[in-house]
């Protein structure tokens, strides 16, 4: 207000209330070079005296839907190297990434996608980052910096080998969103697929990255049907075995001993060990399919004529 107050000893508490301006606000940021910042400032005038003023900071965020069909297409890039130089060149190295989707949030893992091909003679590393660059501009003139936030690597590649990533996972960590319509600061992301070569410069795929702050509702619904779907999947896991399992049913009332007779001759001919591998093995398998297994009985059908008695001590 305008008017002046007189207040008396103690504790006086005023409330005030702003409203945000309507136009978007950038997001709160401090980087390495400068900064975005908002503060709510108090001041107390009073006559003859200095003013007093007391300011707190101001989180602002400016939210990033990363549902916009813009940041739902899938990004795909590809690259090859000539490993070595002039006519000592040993093979070229092909790399080919594509990940599902442009925006991310906080904590989601980025599925990748890629094939890497090694038809050169050095052992190859594929590994992948993401990478954030802070971009200063002030005074007609630009300042750069870049920093790896998160990175992942994979198995190592031979000579004339290749690999696969059917989307092995990169988690974002807690970083700032992306800043993207400031005119002083800029805050971008980017994935990269490279490959370390020994000897020679790595092989690079950048695939650029937006990191929001409202999830992608379309992609997370998916997912949970795609869970709830291999949870009824597994469900053949839950199945146990019967308490009191059957008992196998008899030789005798499976075959008769006139199908038996009929598959099996009474003398069956000599197999000579030099033709038995031209023949296929499933004609010898038909010859034991209706065998009967061996009787048990705990009485010896053949007993030796002398018993060998052999002596039996014990130890107390």
């Amino acid at each position: 207000g305008e008017e002046n107050l007189i207040l008396l000893d103690g504790r006086h508490e005023f409330p005030f209330s702003f409203q945000l301006p309507q136009e978007p606000l950038v997001t709160s940021f401090t980087g390495k070079y400068g900064s975005i910042q908002y503060y709510v400032k108090a001041v107390l005038e009073r006559p003859a005296v200095p003013d007093q003023s007391v300011q707190t900071e101001l989180q602002i965020i400016s939210h990033i839907d990363v549902s916009s069909p813009a940041l739902l297409t899938p990004v795909l890039r590809s690259q090859e190297k000539m490993v070595g130089c002039w006519f000592f060149t040993s093979g070229p190295v092909s790399l080919s990434a594509k990940i599902e989707r442009k925006g991310y949030c906080n904590g989601e893992a980025i599925p990748i996608y890629a094939e890497i091909e090694n038809c050169s003679s050095r052992l190859i590393v594929p590994k992948a980052a993401i990478f954030q660059t802070q971009t200063y501009l002030a005074s007609g003139k630009t300042k750069t910096f870049r920093q790896m936030v998160a990175n992942v690597r994979g198995n190592h590649i031979a000579s004339g080998s290749t690999d696969t990533w059917n989307g092995k996972t990169l988690k974002i960590p807690p970083v700032s969103p992306s800043i993207l319509d400031c005119c002083i600061i800029r805050v971008e992301y980017s994935l990269a697929v490279y490959i370390h070569i020994p000897g020679a410069k790595k092989l690079m795929i950048e695939m650029p990255v937006v990191i929001g702050t409202i999830p992608c509702i379309g992609f997370s619904s998916r997912n949970s049907s795609i869970t709830s779907q291999f949870s009824m999947d597994m469900s053949w896991l839950a199945l146990t075995m019967p308490e009191h399992p059957e008992a196998p049913p008899n030789y005798a009332d499976v075959v008769s001993e006139e199908e038996f007779s009929r598959h099996v001759p009474a003398y069956p001919p000599p197999i000579d060990c030099e033709e038995q591998l031209c023949c296929p093995v499933f004609a010898y398998i038909q010859e034991f399919r209706f065998q009967p297994p061996p009787l048990y009985s705990e009485i010896d059908p053949h007993p030796t004529d002398v018993e060998e008695v052999q002596p039996v001590s014990f130890m107390l």
